[in-house]
């Protein structure tokens, strides 16, 4: 007769089971035991189990198996697994997650605008708005920071046909920004931010492959600093393309700077009152 051994591992050192998550396209992951971080391009059903191929900022394919505990969702541990049906067909959708307008053509631009800081963040608007801008007539400009914040303002002269909306790095109360953005008001002009130091920071994590941002001390360029903590060349440029190449869509955004561009566009297209 077979004894019983009974289980005496106390609950809180058991493993807890991961949660499902469905392989579902463009799911951007990272394998566990490589590290490898990519978006899901297919899962199939072989001989030896089901297998998920994955795909990364530079355009390479490998092949993992679905196991328990694999992969990592925004530094979440989980298990993929074969989405169970295929999803119905959708209308096919812009990088910001709106309904895509086949064949639509440009809108002449607007008198409005939206200011950001700098070229970073206006080539990272680009990237995930670019398509319903320009359907909108939307015109994006940088400013190379927002010292003079306003006096550009004052320049511009907002009204009702011609609304400006900016978008404030490094927004959140006692900071040089917060100041400077309290001294713009009026009903055609739209100050909004995100809490990031600088627009790198609103790319997730894991959309660029590294497990969380690094603290820079004070003092040091934070660019700069954030390269030497990651091990990259101390090339701010290379490394924003880097970045850049790891944004496909909204969903590589953190929802702080998603919220504020879109109260941007919003504000800047609304039917004059």
């Amino acid at each position: 007769m077979r004894s019983y051994s009974p289980d005496l591992t106390p609950p809180w050192r058991k493993r807890q089971p991961a949660p499902e998550v469905p392989a579902e396209s463009d799911l951007v992951v990272e394998e566990v035991t490589t590290g490898f971080c990519g978006a899901v391009i297919r899962t199939e059903k072989t001989a030896e189990g089901p297998t998920v191929t994955l795909e990364d900022r530079f355009g390479k394919h490998r092949v993992f198996p679905l196991v328990p505990r694999g992969f990592l969702l925004e530094g979440r541990v989980v298990t993929l697994v074969r989405p169970s049906a295929p999803a119905p067909a959708r209308p096919a959708r812009t990088a910001s997650g709106s309904v895509a307008v086949p064949g639509a053509r440009a809108r002449v631009a607007r008198a409005g605008r939206i200011y950001v800081e700098g070229r970073h963040d206006a080539e990272l608007v680009e990237r995930v708005w670019g398509d319903d801008l320009r359907i909108e007539g939307v015109v994006v400009e940088y400013l190379e920071g927002i010292d003079d914040l306003p006096s550009i303002v004052e320049d511009f002269a907002p009204g009702p046909d011609a609304r400006l909306g900016v978008l404030v790095d490094h927004l959140v109360p006692g900071s040089k920004e917060s100041r400077i953005a309290s001294q713009v008001a009026g009903d055609h002009a739209l100050i909004v931010g995100h809490p990031y130091i600088d627009v790198w920071e609103a790319v997730k994590p894991s959309s660029v492959g590294i497990r969380a941002w690094p603290s820079v001390p004070r003092g040091q360029d934070w660019k700069t600093g954030v390269c030497r903590a990651l091990g990259w060349p101390e090339n701010t440029g290379a490394a924003w393309q880097r970045i850049l190449g790891g944004v496909r869509s909204y969903r590589d955004l953190e929802p702080e700077l998603l919220g504020s561009v879109e109260h941007l566009i919003d504000f800047v297209t609304a039917p004059p009152a």
